[in-house]
C-alpha cells in the first residue's frame, strides 16, 4: 500500500497546477541566481586582477623600498558568488606595514551599497526565504484537504495503515517537489562552464554538498507542513500556522539569537579600544621626544655622528613600539576573544532555527561564514612576518628607524627602479571539501534530525486524526 499511496501523492503533485506554476519559478530563480553568481565572479575576479596590477604598477614607479605601499587583496572565490554569507560585507584589501596592527578595508558594498539594503540573490536565499515558503504552500492542506475533498475516508476504506499513509504521503511530496528544484539546479551547474566559471573537483563537491544541504532543509519544511496539516481540520488553519512558523523560523529566531547572545555576552567598544591605543602611543611618543634631548655623542667612538643618532633612535624606535604591541596584543586579545565567544553563543542559539541550521551549513561549505574574516585577517598577520623579513633584507632597517633615517638624511637615492615581483605573494586558500564537510557536519546532523523531528510529529498528530 505505501507503493500506491507513493505514486498517488506524486502523480497528484505532478499534475497539479501548483507544481507547474512553483517548478518554472523555480527554475527562473535558480538559473537567475547561478547567473548572477557568474556574473559577480567574474566582475570580482576582473577587479582583483586590476587591484594587483595597481599595486604593482604603484610599486614599480619607485627606487626606494622605504617609500612602497603595498597592499593585499581577498582573492574571489566561485562558490562565494552563489553563496554570498559575509564575503560581500568584509573588507577586501589590507594595507600591509612591517609592524603593528591591519585592518581591512573596501568592502563590496563600498562599491555598491545598493546591495547592502537589497542583498544579493544567492542560492541561500532562493532555499532559505523562497523554497522554504513554497514547501509549505505546497502540502499546508496534503491530509485535511483530502478529508475536505472525501478523499481522505475513501482511501481509509481499503486495508491501508496511517503509517504507511503518512510515510507515502510524504516521500512522494518529497520526490515529487525535488524534482522542481534538482532539474534546474542540474541545469544551473552544467551552465557555469558556459556562463565562464570553471570548478575545481573540490568545489564542485562542495557545491554538491550545499545542494544536498538545501534539500534537506527544504525537507523540513515539507514534513512541517504535513505535521501542521494532520494537526488541524481545516486548511485555512493549518496555512496560518505555517505561516507563523516559517516568520519565526526563517525571519525571527536567527536575529533574536544574536540579541540575545549581545546580552549575555558584553564585547569591548573598539571607539573606546582605538581611544586607548592612540592616547598610549602618543604618551610615549612624547616621552621619546624628552628623552632626544638626553642624547650624547661618543667622541671616542669610531662610529659617525649619524650612525650614533641612528641607532639611539631605533633603540627608543623599537622599545616604544614594543610596548604599543603589549598593549595592542592584550587588547586586541581580549575584543578577539569576546566577540567570538559572543558570535558562537548567537550561533548555536540560532541552530533552534532550519533556517540557520542550513545557512551554517552552505556559508561553512562555500567558505563564506565567519571564520572567512577571520582567516582572512590571520593569514594577513602570517604574511606581514614575512614582508617584514623581506624589508629588513632589502633596506637593511626595521620599520622603527625609518624615520630617524630620514631626519639625519642618510636615506640613498636609487635610480634603478623597483621589481614588485620581488615581494613575496599574498596567497589565501579556504578549507578543502574534507576539512569544509566535517566542519558543517553538526549542521547536516541536524538537519537530518529536523527531518525526523517533523514526521515524528507529523505521524503522532496522525495517529490521532479523526479521518471521518
Amino acid at each position: 500500500m505505501f507503493n500506491l499511496i507513493f505514486q498517488k501523492e506524486l502523480r497528484d503533485i505532478i499534475q497539479s497546477s501548483r507544481f507547474t506554476i512553483s517548478f518554472a519559478v523555480c527554475s527562473v530563480l535558480i538559473i537567475l541566481a547561478f547567473f548572477m553568481g557568474a556574473q559577480n565572479y567574474l566582475a570580482s575576479q576582473a577587479q582583483y586582477e586590476a587591484s594587483l596590477l595597481e599595486n604593482k604598477t604603484q610599486i614599480a614607479g619607485n627606487t626606494d623600498w622605504n617609500m612602497i605601499s603595498h597592499n593585499i587583496m581577498l582573492p574571489p572565490n566561485p562558490l562565494m558568488a552563489l553563496v554570498n554569507g559575509i564575503s560581500n560585507d568584509i573588507g577586501r584589501n589590507i594595507f600591509i606595514r612591517e609592524q603593528g596592527e591591519l585592518t581591512s578595508s573596501d568592502s563590496r558594498f563600498n562599491d555598491e551599497p545598493i546591495f547592502a539594503i537589497f542583498r544579493f540573490m544567492d542560492l541561500e536565499f532562493i532555499f532559505g526565504i523562497v523554497l522554504s515558503l513554497f514547501a509549505l504552500i505546497f502540502a499546508y492542506d496534503a491530509i485535511n484537504g483530502e478529508k475536505v475533498r472525501g478523499t481522505l475516508k475513501l482511501c481509509f476504506s481499503n486495508s491501508v495503515s496511517r503509517a504507511e499513509f503518512i510515510a507515502g504521503k510524504l516521500a512522494g511530496s518529497f520526490v515529487g517537489l525535488s524534482l522542481a528544484l534538482t532539474v534546474p539546479l542540474v541545469l544551473g551547474c552544467l551552465l557555469l562552464p558556459f556562463f565562464g566559471i570553471h570548478l575545481s573537483g573540490d568545489e564542485w563537491i562542495k557545491l554538491g554538498l550545499i545542494i544536498l544541504a538545501g534539500i534537506g532543509y527544504f525537507g523540513i519544511f515539507l514534513a512541517a507542513a504535513i505535521a501542521i496539516s494532520a494537526a488541524t481540520n481545516k486548511p485555512s488553519n493549518a496555512f496560518l500556522i505555517g505561516l507563523i512558523l516559517w516568520i519565526c523560523t526563517v525571519l525571527i529566531l536567527p536575529r533574536a539569537s544574536v540579541l540575545i547572545s549581545g546580552r549575555l555576552v558584553e564585547v569591548p567598544n573598539i571607539d573606546n579600544i582605538t581611544a586607548q591605543k592612540q592616547i598610549y602611543t602618543k604618551q610615549l611618543l612624547s616621552e621619546d621626544i624628552s628623552k632626544m634631548n638626553s642624547f650624547n655623542f661618543d667622541f671616542n667612538s669610531e662610529e659617525s655622528f649619524s650612525d650614533q643618532f641612528v641607532s639611539f633612535m631605533s633603540d627608543l624606535g623599537d622599545k616604544r613600539q614594543k610596548k604599543i604591541d603589549v598593549l595592542t596584543k592584550r587588547l586586541n586579545e581580549e575584543y578577539t576573544n569576546k566577540r567570538r565567544l559572543q558570535e558562537q553563543l548567537a550561533i548555536n542559539i540560532s541552530r533552534i532555527s532550519p533556517t540557520s541550521v542550513f545557512t551554517l551549513a552552505s556559508t561553512t561549505l562555500a567558505g563564506t561564514s565567519l571564520k572567512l574574516q577571520n582567516d582572512y585577517m590571520d593569514a594577513a598577520y602570517e604574511y606581514q612576518h614575512t614582508y617584514e623579513n623581506f624589508m629588513i633584507e632589502k633596506t637593511g632597517f626595521s620599520q622603527s628607524i625609518k624615520f630617524s633615517m630620514k631626519i639625519v638624511g642618510e636615506e640613498k637615492e636609487k635610480s634603478e627602479r623597483i621589481d614588485p615581483n620581488e615581494i613575496p605573494e599574498f596567497t589565501f586558500e579556504g578549507s578543502n571539501a574534507t576539512k569544509a564537510a566535517s566542519e558543517s557536519l553538526l549542521d547536516f546532523g541536524l538537519l537530518f534530525l529536523f527531518n525526523l523531528l517533523f514526521f515524528g510529529i507529523a505521524y503522532m498528530a496522525f495517529q490521532k486524526y479523526d479521518i471521518r
